[in-house]
Order: structure tokens, then C-alpha cells, then sequence
């Protein structure tokens, strides 16, 4: 009896494909539904805690301490120092709007009509050059503000959009290296992609941040952003070589021994043949690399960033608001949970769209 494909499964009827996944024997029941009330009891808890009970006012902060809910008024007091961190008070409409240029960019670039390399390479350009002049100012009669006091959601875009534009092109490079037919550059590019995928991150964002400096001239070093930010996407190319990699040998033999014969060169074979079908095959495991990445800007907080996740430690690291610490961590907790949401749904568009898995 043949197991029926993905596309098949879609097309059933509803009521069908629930009882088929979730009611198909009697413990399928009994499971089901001991976990559709255990989950509902979580969720109407979360909701009379965080909503029904809430208290929002942040002039009285007693009555929100007595509150039985969630006392979001350490929101309404402190939602400038969670979503700017450490940017001045006075110039944090910049960082609002260097924010909104980002995610703008980013919802561009995923529109169809700018999938080509020349309109993707001018977005991003234009995308960057406005982050970094509003952020950065000291022209156009911006008042200059030092990376080091950047901070709060817009550094963390920052990080996820430059680790992933350096990484994805880095990583083909890594990936191609290391399927060379020269074997010392193989081996050496294996090397290179198997040691730094053993040390851990926070070890490689410690490493370009307080030791490179140490053992480089002073004019390779840079702002300790920027070295923070090469380390990574060097990492995140490391890992995500091995996804493209993977792709590649998924394909069959036989493409590209059809494209030689046909006399097309490497660069034809690899820019039209190879690379287009190994980043369709390895694509969802590429959308959770990137979704990865996301999370884990918030590490820069260890070595001395004020990124959202640090910017909320701070909004309740005072005395006044010691105790709302659950709420806020819960408020960043969303902001993380709209991105990561959002990637994921476009990476599961991309996969029907390229169909992913049915062809």
C-alpha cells in the first residue's frame, strides 16, 4: 500500500484529515483531547493573567503591585528604554524610523517583482545606507551618536540583517570550496568549517570582539560592532555551508554531467543548474538557520551590547519596577515572537511556491 504524498493529504477533506492525524484510534483520542484541555486551562490562564486582570496605569504603581495580572504599566512607563536601549531620548524618532527601514526593505525583498540579483543589490544598499544614516547621523544635520550607544530593537535588526547578507554569500563560497576537486582546498575548507562549528558562538563573538583587537593592527580593528558582526556571519556561513552542501548532493549525478555535454562551463553549470535547485531542496532547513540566527543576536548581550533582550533587563532593573520583570521579559518575548513568526510563515510560502517536497 503506497503512503500518500503531501499534496494528496492537502487536498481531503477536513474533518477527515483531523480524525486521520488526531482521532484515528483510541488513544489518539485520549491524547488529543487530554492535551486540548490542558492546553485551553494554559491558555485561558495566560489570558485572565496577562489581559482580564492586567493593570496598565503607571501612575499608581501600588495598585499595580496589589494587581492579581500582569502589571503592563512597566510597559507604558519604560517602552522607550526596552525598544532604544541606550540611543539618546531626544533623537530616538531616528532610531524608530531606522527600524521601520529594515523591516521595510526586508518585506520588499521578499516581494517577487525585486527577486533579481541587481534589484535585491540596490535595495539592500539604499536599505542600509538610510539604517546607518539615521542611526549613525553627522550629516544632513543629524546629530552624531557612537555605535556604542546604539541599542534596543534597532541593533538587533541591525545584527540579524548584516550576519545574514554577509553569511548567505560567504556560505555558497565555503560550500563550493569545499567540493573542489583540488583536494588540498577541500580538505582545507573542511578544516576551517568543522573547527568553527565546534566552538560555540558566544566563544566567536568573544573572540573578535576582546581578542583579534590584541593580535591585528589598529587600523584593521574597526568598531567592536563590526568585528562582532564579521565573526558571526562568518559562523552562520560555516553552518549554513554545510545546508547548501547537502543540497548540492541531493541533486542527481547525471544534471550536471547533461550540462557539460551541452559544453556549458563551471560557473554556467554551478549559476543555473547546481545552486538553483540545492537552495530549493535545502531550503527549509535554511529558513530554521535563519530563524536561529534571529534569536541568538541576543547574545551580544554578554559581551557588552544593548541589544532588546539586555534593553528589557534594564526597564526593570530598577528599584521602582524590580518587580515586573515576568511582564517585561513576556513583552520582549512578543517582539521576538512577530519576527520569528513572520520568517517562518514566508519560509513556508517559499516552499509552495517552489514546491518544496512534491517534486
Amino acid at each position: 500500500m503506497s503512503v500518500p504524498s503531501p499534496a494528496e493529504i492537502s487536498r481531503q477533506p477536513f474533518p477527515k484529515l483531523l480524525k486521520d492525524r488526531y482521532f484515528a484510534t483510541r488513544i489518539d483520542t485520549i491524547v488529543t483531547v487530554t492535551f486540548g484541555l490542558l492546553t485551553l486551562w494554559l491558555l485561558w490562564s495566560f489570558f485572565e493573567w496577562a489581559v482580564l486582570h492586567a493593570y496598565v496605569d503607571p501612575e499608581d504603581r501600588d495598585a499595580c503591585v496589589q494587581s492579581e495580572g500582569a502589571c503592563w504599566a512597566v510597559i507604558t512607563a519604560r517602552w522607550r528604554i526596552v525598544l532604544f536601549g541606550l540611543y539618546p531620548f531626544e533623537e530616538q524618532w531616528r532610531s524608530a524610523l531606522a527600524c521601520l527601514a529594515i523591516v521595510l526593505t526586508t518585506i520588499l525583498s521578499c516581494l517577487p517583482s525585486f527577486w533579481t540579483a541587481l534589484r535585491l543589490s540596490l535595495l539592500w544598499i539604499v536599505g542600509f545606507a538610510a539604517f546607518y544614516i539615521l542611526m549613525r547621523g553627522g550629516i544632513l544635520g543629524l546629530a552624531p551618536v557612537s555605535e556604542r550607544d546604539w541599542g534596543g530593537l534597532a541593533l538587533t535588526l541591525f545584527i540579524f540583517a548584516a550576519v545574514v547578507l554577509i553569511g548567505m554569500p560567504l556560505s555558497i563560497v565555503f560550500a563550493l570550496l569545499r567540493r573542489s576537486n583540488l583536494p588540498w582546498i577541500s580538505r582545507t575548507m573542511g578544516l576551517v568549517i568543522d573547527t568553527i562549528r565546534s566552538l560555540p558562538l558566544l566563544t566567536i563573538m568573544f573572540a573578535f570582539a576582546v581578542v583579534i583587537p590584541f593580535a591585528t593592527p589598529d587600523w584593521m580593528n574597526g568598531q567592536q560592532l563590526y568585528r562582532v558582526i564579521v565573526g558571526y556571519a562568518i559562523f552562520f556561513a560555516c553552518y549554513q555551508a554545510e545546508i547548501i552542501r547537502g543540497g548540492i548532493q541531493s541533486l542527481p549525478a547525471g544534471q550536471e554531467e547533461a550540462a557539460k555535454a551541452l559544453g556549458l562551463g563551471y560557473w554556467q553549470r554551478v549559476g543555473y543548474i547546481i545552486l538553483p535547485q540545492a537552495f530549493r531542496n535545502a531550503l527549509p532547513p535554511t529558513i530554521n538557520q535563519v530563524v536561529i540566527t534571529f534569536k541568538e543576536t541576543s547574545l551580544v548581550t554578554i559581551i557588552g551590547f544593548f541589544d532588546i533582550l539586555a534593553s528589557g533587563r534594564a526597564a526593570s532593573g530598577t528599584g521602582e519596577w524590580s518587580f515586573a520583570t515576568i511582564e517585561v521579559y513576556v513583552f520582549v518575548a512578543f517582539i521576538f515572537f512577530v519576527f520569528v513568526f513572520s520568517l517562518s510563515r514566508y519560509g513556508a510560502y517559499l516552499e509552495r511556491r517552489l514546491g518544496v517536497g512534491t517534486r
